[in-house]
């Protein structure tokens, strides 16, 4: 079993190299506070870091992250939702000026669903219940190019799933109000783990397009 030493191993390579060169921006983003300019939903997925793919420094992105990068609905009981309160905060708080949700290829969250892994959970599950946020999607993708087998069914999946979180968004009420003032945009995206590529959801079409 791996020691947290390397997570220690880390920071002083951190501390080392990295931070003499912001030390001025952590100062400022410790006495003003931050103003990052987007908001990235994307996936918990360890190969999948919006800082690193963005090329974004300290205070330029207000990221969440979460299994399958998906959105859930406005639902206003009293249960708990982190992804939506992060949400809140971003639009009503932060007043950022995009929201990108960020799918990825080889999605063990999207995997998982396909492969039904928690169809016949007890109850006892977190992630059956997250991830069948994922239902409604399921209804919108491409057969014909998800009939080109396994591989391509789950691409069409991650692809209909970052589609759905953005439908998702425009069903909180501050989501809504900041889109009718013009003073925010909803973005979708898709990395491809394998090879680098961005991709970018074209609003229009509903296709994803390389970036560059």
């Amino acid at each position: 079993m791996r020691d947290i030493e390397e997570l220690v191993d880390g920071y002083h390579r951190f501390l080392d190299n990295r931070y003499p060169d912001d030390s001025t921006v952590y100062r400022d983003l410790a006495e003003n506070g931050q103003s990052p300019h987007s908001m990235v939903i994307a996936c918990s997925d360890s190969r999948v870091d919006p800082a690193a793919i963005f090329s974004a420094g300290p205070g330029q992105l207000f990221v969440v992250r979460n299994v399958a990068n998906l959105v859930p609905p406005f639902e206003p009981e009293g249960a708990y939702h982190g992804t939506s309160a992060a949400l809140e905060f971003a639009v009503t708080g932060l007043k950022v000026d995009n929201i990108v949700v960020m799918g990825h290829g080889h999605c063990g969250g999207v995997k998982a669903f396909l492969d039904g892994v928690y169809d016949h959970d007890t109850g006892q599950s977190f992630i059956s219940r997250w991830i069948s946020l994922l239902r409604p999607a399921y209804a919108t993708i491409d057969t014909e190019k998800a009939d080109d087998g396994p591989a391509a069914r789950q691409r069409e999946m991650e692809y209909a799933g970052v589609r759905h979180s953005l439908e998702n968004l425009k069903t909180f009420p501050f989501v809504q109000d900041r889109l009718a003032a013009g003073d925010l945009r909803l973005r979708g995206a898709f990395f491809d783990i394998a090879d680098g590529r961005l991709l970018a959801l074209d609003p229009e079409t509903g296709s994803f397009e390389a970036l560059g």
